[in-house]
């Protein structure tokens, strides 16, 4: 089991070196809630790409947020997708869940690195910041940022 931590987070140390300024990541920010989760997608590189999704937690949700995924990454030519999700007590889960088994990188995101992120941005630390779920994978050099597995065990960087 130890193998197999130390793998994926090697894994998740090298996805956030490629992604880092680069021209080819979709990157999902999920503000993950009990019902109705808001996702935001964006580039590397800071272009915001569509913002304020709502979606349910729901298969039907799940399979609505991977539709607007694929549209996008076709329409804006990108090739890899990475979704950050800030986790709310448990109702991650079943999103990270579907999203591994569709064979997508999920990494959570601290509330703190979220904070501390989108006080970097606009000075405020207000909710409503867009580009905050792009920067949780781009500029988290603290380590509040996890892999997720198909158990839901967390890999701290």
């Amino acid at each position: 089991m130890e193998q197999v931590d130390d793998i994926r987070l090697r894994e998740f140390r090298q996805v956030k070196k490629e992604i880092r300024g680069s021209d080819q990541h979709l990157i999902v920010g999920i503000d993950v809630a009990k019902e109705r989760h808001n996702a935001f997608f964006g580039t590397a590189n800071g272009k915001t790409l569509h913002k304020g999704v709502i979606f349910d937690n729901t298969i039907e949700g799940f399979e609505k947020l991977l539709t607007l995924t694929e549209a996008l990454k076709v329409q804006h030519d990108l090739n890899k997708v990475i979704f950050g999700l800030e986790p709310t007590a448990n109702y991650h889960k079943p999103l990270g869940e579907h999203l591994i088994r569709c064979g997508h990188m999920v990494v959570l995101v601290s509330g703190a690195a979220v904070k501390h992120n989108r006080s970097l941005l606009d000075g405020n630390g207000t909710s409503t910041t867009p580009k905050i779920p792009l920067t949780w994978l781009i500029s988290s050099p603290s380590g509040n940022s996890s892999s997720m597995n198909t158990q839901t065990r967390r890999c701290r960087i």
